[in-house]
């Protein structure tokens, strides 16, 4: 029916089950993980599941390659990358090369910049095998819990995904791994989502992410292009301003 049509649009369902959490008196979104939820939480224990800052959920220690431990509370006052991956994954071995020289050249422009490494890995020694190649931290890998409170906390469906976090914690973008590959400079550190992009490859991904305007023009005439971004660019602007004062998603 048209009305089931509409709920599948309006929470973004692309994979049966789902379960998701609503706050009734506001309509909002508490936890779109539901199925995790319950799966870590089978005594209700955490009940109501709604999500917690990246501070709390991250709490403890964490882990340097060379097997020093530092508290989670270092993380604060930086941006912070959450970077979901493991070595058996082809595209998540690709991105931790590229992500190794982003990650060295945003530190040696002086930018306080930290990057979370969350393992999907599926062993000690395959975890320990990877992070060895990795200057940045690390969830310890027989942390099973946190490492699950942070997949749920941003809904993670598939890896590599990396998040990048502003200083406070907030989410700047989900789409870290789009910003990396296409931005192998870092000039647009921390990467704050751009109300009208020209489609790529690499960012073709975020039209499954809600709802899209596809403006196509002729490539061929510079001009046209530049006039469409122009036409679009405030109408976009206004649309993601509406989304931002109601705190939701655009």
């Amino acid at each position: 029916s048209l009305l089931q049509l509409k709920l599948w649009n309006k929470y973004r369902v692309s994979n049966i089950p789902s379960l998701i959490f609503i706050d009734a008196s506001s309509g909002k979104v508490v936890c779109r993980n539901g199925l995790l939820v319950i799966r870590d939480d089978p005594e209700g224990l955490e009940f109501p599941w709604g999500p917690k800052p990246f501070s709390e959920v991250v709490a403890g220690p964490l882990l340097r390659n060379n097997g020093q431990t530092l508290d989670s509370s270092a993380l604060e006052g930086s941006h912070v990358g959450v970077y979901f991956s493991a070595h058996w994954c082809p595209p998540c071995r690709s991105l931790t090369r590229v992500l190794v020289e982003s990650y060295r050249k945003i530190k040696e422009a002086g930018q306080k910049f930290e990057i979370l490494f969350v393992s999907a890995d599926r062993s000690e020694d395959s975890f320990k095998q990877y992070f060895s190649e990795m200057p940045w931290v690390a969830v310890p890998y027989a942390d099973e819990a946190r490492r699950s409170r942070l997949n749920r906390l941003y809904g993670i469906q598939g890896i590599p995904t990396l998040i990048v976090l502003d200083s406070k914690g907030d989410v700047i973008t989900r789409q870290g791994r789009v910003e990396v590959l296409n931005d192998i400079e870092c000039r647009e550190f921390p990467w704050h989502p751009k109300p009208v992009l020209e489609l790529t490859d690499s960012n073709a991904v975020q039209l499954n992410e809600g709802p899209c305007l596809v403006l196509f023009v002729d490539s061929e005439d510079d001009g046209e292009s530049e006039a469409a971004k122009q036409l679009i660019q405030p109408i976009a602007e206004k649309i993601i301003a509406k989304y931002k004062a109601k705190e939701e998603e655009a």
